[in-house]
């Protein structure tokens, strides 16, 4: 999974790679060459009491040291900038992905893991790639060529090298192993603090309602410890690698040592090449300890390449048509013809058999127990999912061969959890129509029964909204999300318990004045509130996915009986008549 989306992350940057390459090959070769000219120093120059030839073989090192230096900047600039690009892509393509996931696909994963696949998992892959550009390009390179420039100092001394690398490889190589399963476990912990900690903040007035702030710190405290316990044990083998290594290194030079001043004093080897060999040594076991880095992050990388490939290879069930109709009759005429939808798994689906038709300049009312699958069904006309039987049609065309801009355009849907986003007021309320003017806004507010507050903010339209809305009541961020789809004026309104938080006055100002607004247009309204939709042109009457009831609110209280529990449940006799 790692190999497959780095091959296709950096394919469009082949050529600053190829460029970043040449740099480390020049200034690992110029690393390189360094031990042998200051082996040369000493054995011709300071041997000899030569000071020319230590000024001049002296001054060919600064140039050396130099052409290193810069190779090695421009490698780690091409780096960090390619690395920084992948990470960008990336979570470019998760973002593209998850906005096209339908409301399944969001539920599948859940939206923390989606965060943190977003945000944590891309980062590790992206310092991984850094981490392979500015230290796993030249540690080969380094490692090949200090094993070949120690030979040529002296071969029998080379020897020791026959045993350090295989030792210090294999150590390594067992603790990089166990090291994998720590790294997925960690990932999946993470995702559940990050459950944990959402759910938290964003249910804590439910929290402190209940006075649960104990039991909360102790589900946040068990998670957080169960993420503690995993960090540790990778935690204990980072710490056990590292010494192991320097372990073998200095064992390894003080055998170099040892066995060189033997060789020295035999006279089959000069002090100059000793001090090369030692250099070698060293940038050889640097190689090592750098190759050993990168396979420490390569399991983590692994891990979270994984989870951002099954972001990436999971298909949205709600397919964009390839060739959508971009232009309809706009009369505002919806139509369900034997609708139903099942969720992947489900023993029984949440609706069957929808036959439905709301006309324009007529409002069509929805209502039903909990559960009966009201929600999902204004759900399946802006293809929030697809239905999995039957058709649902807008102007006589099926949603799903209609361009998804066009019904954006046609369909506006007030969620029953009405969202806004950071901004400002008036940033909000133009999210379905940016060239929407002031007066237009104003307007969209004064219908929506929202202009008396928002008059009273501080900076009016240009009033900060926090992330959610949270900063204005349920009530006000209700009629807010009903004047954001006023100012879009579509020609199918869906309006899914979108005045369950207003008082009853307020409920029958706006709906007075909606009724104005929306002459023209087809109204689908979902509600709990009897008095919300017993003036309603027609009601529909769910019962477990099922249209049980169709006609006017008197109509049905004669022939409906769950209709009429569902009445006498809010309403008395007298009030229901």
């Amino acid at each position: 999974m790692l190999i497959r989306l780095l091959r296709a992350s950096l394919a469009p940057y082949k050529r600053p790679i190829a460029l970043l390459v040449l740099l480390q090959f020049v200034q690992t070769c110029a690393a390189l060459y360094l031990p042998t000219l200051n082996a040369d120093i000493i054995d011709n120059g300071v041997v000899k009491g030569d000071t020319g030839y230590i000024m001049e073989f002296g001054g060919l090192m600064l140039i050396v040291a130099v052409v290193q230096m810069a190779g090695n900047v421009g490698a780690v600039f091409y780096g960090a900038r390619t690395a920084a690009a992948l990470g960008r892509d990336v979570r470019a393509r998760i973002f593209d992905r998850v906005q096209s996931f339908s409301a399944r696909e969001v539920g599948q994963f859940g939206a923390p893991t989606l965060i943190t696949r977003t945000t944590n998992d891309v980062q590790q892959v992206q310092m991984l790639v850094l981490m392979s550009f500015t230290l796993m390009v030249s540690a080969p390179i380094m490692c090949v060529g200090g094993v070949i420039l120690a030979l040529g100092q002296d071969v029998p001394l080379s020897s020791i090298l026959l045993v350090v690398i295989p030792v210090l490889g294999g150590s390594v190589g067992l603790i990089v192993r166990k090291l994998r399963p720590l790294f997925r476990t960690l990932q999946t912990r993470l995702d559940t603090v990050n459950r944990v900690l959402r759910e938290q903040i964003t249910g804590n007035r439910v929290i402190r309602a209940f006075v649960r702030d104990e039991y909360e710190g102790t589900r946040f405290d068990g998670a957080n410890g169960e993420l503690t316990e995993v960090s540790l044990g990778t935690g204990r083998l980072f710490a056990l690698m590292f010494p192991t290594v320097m372990t073998v290194v200095n064992l390894s030079s003080v055998a170099v040592v040892w066995f060189g001043s033997h060789r020295i004093d035999s006279g089959g080897m000069q002090i100059g090449a000793l001090t090369a060999f030692l250099s070698y040594l060293m940038q050889i076991v640097m190689a090592v300890m750098m190759a050993t880095f990168m396979f420490m992050m390569v399991p983590r990388a692994e891990v979270c390449a994984e989870r951002i490939e099954e972001v990436l290879d999971t298909a949205s069930s709600v397919v964009p048509p390839q060739a959508g109709i971009t232009e309809l009759r706009r009369h505002g005429r919806l139509e369900l013809r034997g609708a139903g939808f099942r969720f992947p798994g489900a023993e029984e689906p949440v609706l069957r058999g929808i036959d439905l038709e709301a006309l324009p300049g007529e409002t069509t009312a929805v209502i039903g127990s909990t559960g009966s699958g009201k929600t999902t069904l204004l759900g399946l006309v802006p293809r929030l999912f697809d239905a999995t039987e039957g058709e649902v049609l807008v102007d006589g065309v099926d949603v799903r061969e209609v361009d998804p801009a066009l019904l954006a355009r046609t369909v506006g849907l007030v969620p029953q959890k009405p969202y806004l986003f950071s901004g400002t007021v008036a940033s909000n309320l133009r999210y379905g129509n940016p060239d929407a003017s002031d007066e237009e806004l104003w307007h969209a507010l004064e219908v929506a029964q929202a202009k008396g507050f928002v008059e009273k903010l501080e900076h009016r339209l240009e009033a900060p909204v926090a992330q959610g809305g949270s900063n204005f009541s349920g009530g006000q961020r209700q009629r807010l999300a009903i004047a954001r789809t006023l100012v879009q004026r579509p020609e199918i309104y869906l309006f899914d318990d979108s005045f369950s938080a207003l008082d009853y006055a307020t409920d029958a100002a706006l709906r007075a004045a909606l009724g104005h607004e929306t002459a023209r247009a087809t109204v689908v309204i979902v509600a709990q509130r009897v008095a919300t939709i017993r003036d309603a042109d027609r009601i529909l009457v769910l019962d477990e996915g099922r249209i049980v009831g169709v006609g006017r609110h008197h109509e049905l209280m004669e022939t409906n009986e769950t209709y009429r529990e569902i009445v006498l449940s809010q309403l008395t006799e007298a009030e229901a008549a």
